[in-house]
């Protein structure tokens, strides 16, 4: 009963904390490139976990090392570029629509590599978010054009969160939530992040500003709270609970990022409101239940 509790209020707060990081995502581009939001917010996750992991230094898991350093790549590095990439091209409200659709990634990848039987429920759901995922993406060009590069660029950083999420509950779940963010960031993503800021022009090319000092102000807020809690919270729900309702998070996102982009001024179109509904239409789908049978 304590773990049902618990995993429902992490999964509350975690929406509300990814959901806000679409908009603070956008408000740092507007004073960094997304190279450098990107290598800015592992680096300050990275130093402000850096201390705690080294003084549990003697915890790390030797055997377990490969796979921390493949969750944090594909989990916690990657992303981080993808989505800023994206939206210099594409509103934050659509990107934490897409990003929505990481359960039905999650069941694929459960489905080709475990060989988990498929259900008519789960294909059906699959299915609808599918179409959803095409009207939304058509529904995003200007003038008949779609913006293919930048939603792809969306549509491989969620694969990249569902494999970071089964690798996590399938090889690391043994590690205690808050030991592995620290690993992940303190110990493998720190030098990482440093050499892709200073590739980035950072040191060279920023004038230190209020302006600046002020952008950084997004930057932080995004990396402590977007990066360094959020994926501790994470790696708590994915401990308590399984990958798949992990992953719900993803559904209600949305909703917390459309009102901030709603709020900074966004629109969506008919086409876009419309596909985003057949997604979440299609995932609430795969969530629900048949009825039991007496």
């Amino acid at each position: 009963m304590v773990n049902e509790k618990e995993k429902w209020i992490i999964l509350f707060l975690l929406t509300l904390i990814w959901g806000s990081s679409f908009i603070l995502i956008k408000k740092s581009l507007m004073y960094f490139s997304p190279y450098q939001v990107g290598s800015l917010r592992v680096l300050v996750a990275s130093l402000l976990l850096l201390p705690y992991a080294l003084l549990n230094i003697k915890k790390l898991p030797k055997k377990q090392l490969k796979w921390i350093v493949l969750s944090a790549l594909i989990g916690n590095f990657f992303p981080m570029f993808l989505f800023p990439l994206a939206e210099t091209e594409i509103s934050s409200s659509i990107a934490g629509i897409i990003n929505s659709m990481m359960p039905i990634f999650i069941i694929l990848i459960t489905i080709i590599f475990w060989k988990n039987e498929t259900n008519n429920r789960q294909i059906i759901g699959v299915s609808i978010s599918f179409i959803g995922a095409v009207i939304l993406m058509m529904g995003n060009g200007e003038m008949g054009e779609v913006k293919w590069v930048p939603i792809g660029f969306l549509l491989l950083a969620t694969l990249l969160y569902a494999i970071n999420s089964i690798t996590v509950k399938k090889k690391l779940l043994h590690i205690e939530p808050k030991l592995l963010s620290a690993f992940v960031f303190g110990i493998v993503l720190f030098f990482p992040s440093l050499i892709s800021l200073s590739f980035s022009g950072f040191f060279n090319e920023i004038q230190w500003t209020s302006e600046v000092f002020f952008g950084l102000l997004f930057v932080v807020a995004l990396a402590v709270l977007g990066t360094g809690l959020a994926m501790m919270l994470n790696y708590r729900l994915l401990y308590i609970s399984n990958a798949v309702f992990a992953s719900t998070v993803t559904l209600l996102m949305p909703i917390v990022a459309v009102i901030w982009g709603l709020l900074d001024g966004e629109k969506l179109s008919l086409a876009q409101i419309i596909g985003a509904s057949i997604i979440l239409a299609g995932l609430l789908f795969l969530r629900s239940k048949l009825p039991s049978k007496k």
